[in-house]
């Protein structure tokens, strides 16, 4: 009887914890409190198995990949708190881009139109130097991982608009590796229209949804580091 009652809690908490986590969230990522703070808070309440689940259901994938290498804790204060210095950079040196902090890690969103010409993967030579600041800045922060995405409105076939999200994907993930961002550090991935952050059915929804995404999180040698409080100021 003991037994039962037990694994009935158990099952009561793995409901309900996730439901609180997933409430949570928005507070942290809207609210004005210290980055460095929001990063150990998030990973203390959310923990990494339940951080992984929370990262595979977002319908930002993303955000989803920073969320779920989420550590918390003390350790994930003080990857916030580099992190935080790798977003301040990348905010005062990059143009056109949207720089956002998100949990221990940080999401850039590039209108696609800045990179490329419409319909086109090949990149613009007048927006090459903003990939080549990234790329800069990317490896003078090697402890990260990088996601890259690629996402299209959905004008055109379904199958050609991922197509081209691929290929965009690819164009930006081979620029900034022949800048010298060891290609380890990379993933790619194209989303076609199937991810739209904004309406369809307007002119300035379908902007925004031409875009690419890229996601930077901690890579398992800054947890190892963070871990054991050996990682210390830059």
């Amino acid at each position: 009887m003991q037994n039962v009652m037990k694994n009935t809690i158990w099952n009561w908490r793995l409901l309900v914890v996730p439901v609180i986590v997933i409430m949570m969230l928005p507070l942290f990522w809207g609210c004005k409190a210290s980055n460095t703070t929001k990063g150990g808070a998030i990973g203390a309440g959310v923990g990494g198995a339940l951080g992984a689940v929370i990262g595979n259901k977002s319908d930002n994938t993303a955000v989803g990949a920073i969320i779920g290498a989420t550590v918390g804790g003390a350790a994930g204060a003080l990857i916030g708190r580099h992190i935080d210095k790798q977003a301040e950079e990348l905010r005062r040196d990059l143009e056109g881009a949207h720089v956002e902090r998100v949990g221990e890690g940080i999401r850039i969103t590039f209108d696609s139109g800045l990179l490329f010409d419409h319909d086109s993967y090949q990149l613009k030579p007048e927006t090459e130097q903003n990939l080549e600041t990234l790329s800069e800045t990317l490896q003078k922060y090697d402890d990260t991982n990088i996601l890259i995405e690629g996402h299209t409105d959905n004008t055109g076939a379904e199958d050609y608009n991922q197509q081209l999200s691929d290929w965009r994907a690819e164009a930006v993930s081979r620029f900034i590796n022949e800048k010298g961002v060891k290609n380890g550090r990379i993933t790619m991935q194209g989303y076609g229209e199937s991810q739209p952050i904004a309406s369809n059915e307007t002119a300035e929804g379908r902007q925004q949804n031409r875009r690419v995404e890229v996601a930077i999180y901690a890579n398992k040698k800054m947890v190892r580091m963070a871990e054991r409080g050996e990682l210390g100021e830059l």
